[in-house]
């Protein structure tokens, strides 16, 4: 596979990607092994080369995932803080709730496949949750909140709502109403 000007994919890259997709679009327990090598043209041998299951390689699209919204969140915390931050980090995933294709949280998603909590993608969806519940809970903080906890934790409840009801409802009201209710709790 090339990825233009006659450059190849990796083949673990080209694995992650085939994942990525086939994962977020079917869900994870429904791509078998075989699925996967076919579509990104390696042979088993080489996936499990790369990967040593494919638990192994949800926990890396979980990964790969997480660094993208973590990336996404530094650009902001870059430009903005405090409010400006919070209502820009919203903006941020109202905008992902409105984008074709939207099915919901790659997270939560797969937290709902994987119902042991010492798994080890359930310990990455956790991992994550953390670093997006700290995250705002700073920005909740610089925005000058007299009690950021509880606030963070309803921020995070509304965000978990809304990627699904991104996904279920009207986007664009979701994108809306989030953004709203955010302002709400800083007012609050």
């Amino acid at each position: 596979m090339t990825t233009g000007a006659g450059e190849t994919t990796h083949p673990r890259q080209r694995l992650l990607d085939t994942a990525g997709r086939l994962f977020y679009t079917q869900g994870i327990q429904a791509v078998g092994v075989e699925q996967l090598v076919t579509e990104a043209g390696v042979t088993r041998a080489i996936f499990y080369r790369h990967f040593s299951s494919k638990d192994g390689l949800v926990v890396a699209y979980l990964e790969a995932r997480g660094a993208v919204a973590e990336d996404a969140v530094t650009a902001i915390l870059a430009a903005h803080r405090g409010r400006g931050a919070l209502l820009a980090i919203m903006d941020m995933i109202g905008d992902n709730l409105c984008r074709p294709g939207f099915r919901g949280c790659g997270f939560l998603n797969a937290a709902a496949e994987y119902p042991d909590p010492t798994h080890p993608v359930r310990v990455r969806v956790a991992e994550h949750r953390r670093w997006f519940h700290g995250v705002l809970r700073t920005v909740v903080r610089d925005a000058g909140h007299p009690d950021p906890e509880p606030v963070t934790r309803t921020l995070v409840i509304l965000r978990d709502g809304a990627m699904m009801g991104g996904y279920l409802d009207a986007p664009r009201a979701i994108r809306a109403t989030l953004r709203e209710a955010a302002e709400n709790l800083l007012t609050s």
